[in-house]
């Protein structure tokens, strides 16, 4: 009986004797990373849909506006609003490409890289602060058992 209530229990998405459902607790943990992310770029004054933005452009230079919008998982007119402001901020330039004349490619400049280098050191330091208690192992495994769950619901992560 036992083993069927703990079945039922894993079935239901609560996890064992906490109470609490998975769904929940990632939600909550996506609001506080938010949270702690938005306060990392209040100091360069940038949102979060910029700093990713800057962040895709860092890893992978000259995308279009569509590209970057479906890298970055916004809608491609709210990425235009977003490269128009970097833009006008300094942070990137766009150049028509070449072969699509219709088509603007955007790139980082030398201050747009400087800012979201180090918006990504505090970043990376909240990360720390949040993964404290993890030893490097843990840490490892906990990023690929959440990478396994996105790719089980077709969230965007590549193949494991």
């Amino acid at each position: 009986m036992a083993l069927e209530e703990n079945a039922a229990e894993s079935l239901d998405g609560r996890a064992q004797g906490s109470g609490l459902r998975l769904s929940y607790v990632i939600a909550r943990l996506d609001r506080a990373v938010r949270g702690a992310i938005e306060e990392c770029l209040a100091p360069f004054g940038l949102t979060i849909p910029q700093f990713t933005a800057l962040s895709v452009l860092l890893r992978r230079s000259g995308l279009s506006n569509a590209q970057l919008a479906r890298r970055s998982y916004i809608t491609p007119q709210s990425m235009h609003d977003v490269v128009l402001e970097l833009e006008r901020r300094g942070l990137v330039r766009r150049k028509v490409d070449p072969a699509h004349r219709k088509i603007l490619r955007t790139t980082l400049t030398a201050e747009g890289r400087r800012i979201v280098t180090r918006c990504e050191s505090a970043v990376a330091a909240m990360e720390e602060e949040m993964l404290i208690s993890f030893d490097s192992d843990a840490r490892e495994r906990l990023i690929h058992e959440l990478a396994i769950c996105v790719h089980a619901l077709g969230a965007g992560l590549p193949e494991l």
